[in-house]
């Protein structure tokens, strides 16, 4: 969720993560508390709207998200290890389409 918010400037309200995750708001609401009581976020009121709460990433946070994002480097390189270039592209375009069906059939539940 912190790297969400991270890559996502923009996206800086729990509803904003709510739609790009594609979570249910007692997910998100139960997982910035537990963020928040940690010291890696905090939310702000807006002193206009009161009901208009931004997510503002800590210091801590940015140490753990550089902590993750090293942390993935080395599980990518691990498992694409003896794999060739062709061989990565081949995998990485099917993996795309299996996530674009996933997707479609998630949304066709949803319109159901």
């Amino acid at each position: 969720m912190m790297r969400v918010r991270q890559n996502n400037p923009a996206y800086n309200t729990a509803a904003d993560i709510v739609r790009i995750r594609k979570s249910t708001k007692s997910h998100v609401s139960t997982s910035l508390k537990v963020l928040e009581d940690r010291g890696f976020i905090e939310r702000r009121v807006d002193k206009d709207n009161k009901k208009h709460v931004t997510i503002h990433l800590l210091q801590l946070a940015n140490e753990v998200i550089e902590d993750g994002i090293w942390a993935q480097k080395e599980f990518a390189q691990d498992m694409f290890e003896g794999l060739s270039e062709e061989e990565i592209k081949v995998f990485m375009n099917v993996f795309q389409k299996v996530y674009d069906n996933a997707e479609r059939m998630i949304s066709n539940e949803k319109n159901a």
